[in-house]
């Protein structure tokens, strides 16, 4: 394995830089706790690579989902497209588009013990943060399929027997505003204590539309309008026995997103002739975020549910944990979908495109100890119901739209020329496909994970996982009005070259109402196998082998063989992965610097490529892609009282491996990287805190991480490249010294930085590219009290 000489240089600025760093908490460094191995444990005895982030490095870098946290971690990236429900996570550059609900995440996300069941689903105000964990590389073992590049592990605050209320308010430009309010404390003497939490916040939009004739009226997009309310109660009748209940409910109804012209090709002419004003920018301006739509572009998401934890010390060498969980996830999209004035082709905002996911699940661990050996057995079950309907609908100007395009420009009843049909009844505005899936998964699982203190210094940990699955879904496609258009050019001698645009697959005959059905089981065995030795009480090496895998399922979206032939097969096989891992973990004697890095070799078979064509989503098994590098981490607690340090640095070479690209897929991709790749990523944050007086107290926070270049597009398009970057967060506060008020001034992206979230190819419009930004540069002031 070759690495490049720049990596001595990144691996010097990851230890180096005076501004990238990880703030720590009060706690010292060696009370930093991990729950990677479902106990706790001290994060230098944890023979895996974790970045933890604890509660007041995640509140300096204004982190209230899971987007946020991307700035802090390297290695871990986090993007949308079309919607907030469009989210997707990735870790050393493996993860999945989150665009297609058939596909499941290959970053598990796990808030409070319950697993989500997307990362879209994940997104949402996450609430009061204890800490988050961070967890690269497979960890199916304990945490289950879906979890073969890693584990995203959210804990929140529990309740306090000890009465205390929170306060929060922010503002910002952009119209920001938010409120938030939190209150703990006994409820029943000593046994009963609850916590509750509730914020609101709003803010204008990042984006200016200009609307055309509408029927739009919203001039601006990407805003933000969503409340939260959290409740937890803890009981506590015994010493040895604990019952956590929690629940949660969110509801945002925000207008997300436009998406803004990086280059118009030779269709923009064409748009231009049929809007009531320019169509589209021109020339291409991204970064004014200007951009055109004259549909609306409402997203409403809510997310629900309730979950339930008993812990049971049995004696005190035997515990029992079990998570009972349901969960109801529910988002509906409208979108002009050819992101122009002209009124071509829309996803109404009426409630009829939705995804909607209703999960239970349980898991239930037996974990004990004697003097040298932790063990620990459990079993999970789950049970999803998925229901998704799109509604694609033709725009007055669809029709002519294709006959300019088909007659070079001038004959918008080019379309009626080809298939005899009067102008108008081709496709016919108003009317398109109207898709339903029903989803439906359950499985069940067995596990144990067991760590054998061999000598006082080698230590053996062996798990084992048995994942049983089955999914079914009914796919009925229907077409509005049947698609007379593509009938007609099917039978008729036309060139193949108007055909084509004639007979999209959401205008082809053949998915005039039909009904498939699919099943598919898989199960599998899946386990890891580390060794690790003590050196001495400051380094510790270790050695690990791990299985994973990502669960199979169905393209959610038409498939065919060709013009006028339905695939009804649209399943896809299981992605598997193998990894290595070579690391070793050091600190000083008193804690005060941490240093760890590791070297690891995944190997992941049939690769769930899921790439956007313009017109429809294609879910390809690519034989095999191989992700190998470094991660690296230091924390120090510098001799400079109050100023502290931490930072890492990720260096992945993810690419595909050799093989022949199957139909629409581009042929760029063998032995390239893949998309969301970068060679390194380096983040971190510097915390300085210091009393200014008796009763204040001053704290600085400056967070930065910096990616070198990749690609964001699926089909690694070289238009769809994103240069270099730094994203910089940074945080004044000026408070109280026991913490009961302070004021903050803030900046998120602070040097405002221009960069793109995914560049697409533009729906409809061939040789047209377009960007959904990442937000600009904001900032604001939030005051706090604690009482």
């Amino acid at each position: 394995m070759k690495y490049p000489t720049t990596m001595a240089s990144g691996l010097a600025l990851a230890l180096g830089m005076a501004v990238p760093a990880v703030a720590q908490t009060d706690a010292t460094v060696a009370e930093l706790v991990v729950t990677a191995q479902k106990r706790e444990q001290n994060l230098q005895d944890v023979p895996v690579v974790v970045t933890t982030l604890p509660q007041r490095q995640l509140q300096d870098a204004g982190v209230r989902d899971i987007k946020d946290l991307q700035v802090l971690a390297p290695g871990l990236s986090v993007t949308s497209s079309t919607s907030e429900a469009q989210t997707s996570a990735r870790i050393r550059g493996v993860g999945t588009i989150g665009d297609n609900p058939g596909l499941e995440s290959s970053v598990g996300t796990v808030v409070d013990g319950v697993y989500r069941a997307r990362s879209g689903v994940a997104f949402g105000d996450l609430g009061e943060l204890e800490r988050v964990e961070i967890l690269k590389g497979p960890q199916g073992t304990l945490f289950g399929k879906n979890t073969s590049a890693g584990v995203i592990n959210v804990l929140t605050r529990e309740p306090s027997f000890t009465f205390g209320a929170d306060g929060e308010l922010t503002f910002g430009d952009h119209g920001a505003r938010g409120v938030a309010v939190s209150v703990t404390g006994p409820i029943a003497g000593d046994v009963m204590a609850g916590r509750l939490y509730a914020a609101k916040r709003e803010r204008d939009g990042f984006a200016s539309v200009r609307t055309g004739a509408g029927p739009r009226t919203r001039t601006d997009d990407t805003d933000q309008n969503y409340y939260t309310v959290r409740g937890q109660l803890l009981i506590e009748p015994a010493a040895a026995f604990r019952v956590k209940v929690l629940a949660d409910y969110s509801d945002r109804d925000e207008h997300c997103c436009v998406n803004f012209v990086t280059l118009p090709g030779p269709t923009a002419a064409i748009i231009d002739a049929l809007a009531a004003d320019e169509g589209l920018l021109r020339p291409a301006d991204p970064f004014s975020r200007v951009t055109y739509a004259n549909r609306d572009m409402g997203s409403k998401i809510t997310d629900k549910g309730v979950s339930a934890q008993v812990d049971w010390d049995i004696n005190p060498d035997v515990s029992l944990t079990s998570i009972t969980a349901f969960r109801e996830w529910r988002a509906e999209n409208g979108s002009d979908i050819d992101f122009s004035s002209a009124d071509i082709w829309y996803r109404p905002a009426d409630g009829s495109s939705f995804n909607q996911i209703k999960a239970f699940s349980q898991e239930v661990r037996l974990a004990g100890a004697t003097e040298s050996l932790n063990w620990l057995i459990g079993v999970f079950y789950s049970d999803e119901d998925l229901k998704a309907a799109t509604a694609t609908t033709f725009g007055t100007a669809y029709e002519p739209y294709f006959g300019l395009l088909l007659s070079g420009g001038t004959n918008p009843a080019a379309v009626s020329a080809l298939t005899g049909l009067p102008f108008g009844t081709n496709f016919p505005a108003g009317q398109g496909p109207r898709d339903a899936y029903d989803h439906k998964s359950n499985g069940w699982a067995i596990f144990t994970n067991n760590s054998w203190k061999v000598t006082d210094a080698f230590e053996l940990t062996l798990g084992l996982r048995y994942t049983d699955d089955e999914k079914t879904v009914r796919s009925h496609y229907r077409n509005s009005v049947p698609a007379a258009a593509c009938a007609a050019a099917i039978v008729r001698p036309i060139p193949a070259a108007a055909r084509t645009p004639i007979c999209a697959p959401h205008s082809d005959p053949a998915f005039d109402n039909v009904v498939t059905n699919q099943t598919r089981g898989e199960n599998r065995w899946s386990g890891t196998l580390k060794a690790s030795y003590r050196f001495n009480e400051g380094v510790m090496a270790y050695a690990s082998y791990a299985e994973g895998f990502k669960s199979g399922g169905f393209n959610l979206d038409r498939a065919r063989f060709a013009i006028g032939q339905i695939n009804p097969d649209t399943s896809f096989p299981a992605e598997t992965v193998v990894s290595y891992e070579l690391g070793v973990k050091t600190n000083t004697p008193d804690y005060r610097l941490l240093a760890n890095a590791t070297i690891f070799h995944q190997t992941y078979e049939n690769f769930q490529l899921n790439t956007y064509t313009g017109i429809s989503w294609l879910v390809a098994s690519i034989p095999e892609v191989i992700s190998r590098g470094v991660d690296m981490d230091v924390m120090w607690r510098t001799p400079l009282d109050g100023l502290s340090f931490s930072g890492g640095a990720t260096y992945a070479e993810t690419q595909f491996g050799d093989f022949t690209p199957p139909a629409g897929i581009s042929a760029r991709l063998p032995h390239s990287r893949l998309s969301y790749a970068p060679l390194w990523s380096v983040a971190g944050t510097a915390s300085y805190e210091r009393p200014v007086a008796e009763t204040l107290e001053f704290r600085a926070s400056l967070s930065a991480k910096y990616t070198s270049e990749y690609n964001t597009g699926s089909n690694l398009d070289p238009l769809k490249s994103q240069e270099p970057l730094t994203l910089v967060n940074a945080r004044l506060a000026l408070g109280a010294a026991d913490e009961r008020w302070s004021a903050e001034l803030w900046a998120q992206n602070l040097t405002d930085e221009d960069y793109h979230q995914v560049i697409v190819d533009q729906p409809l419009q061939t040789g047209t590219f377009a960007t959904f930004l990442a937000p600009p540069r904001t900032y604001g002031l939030t005051l706090r009290a604690r009482f």
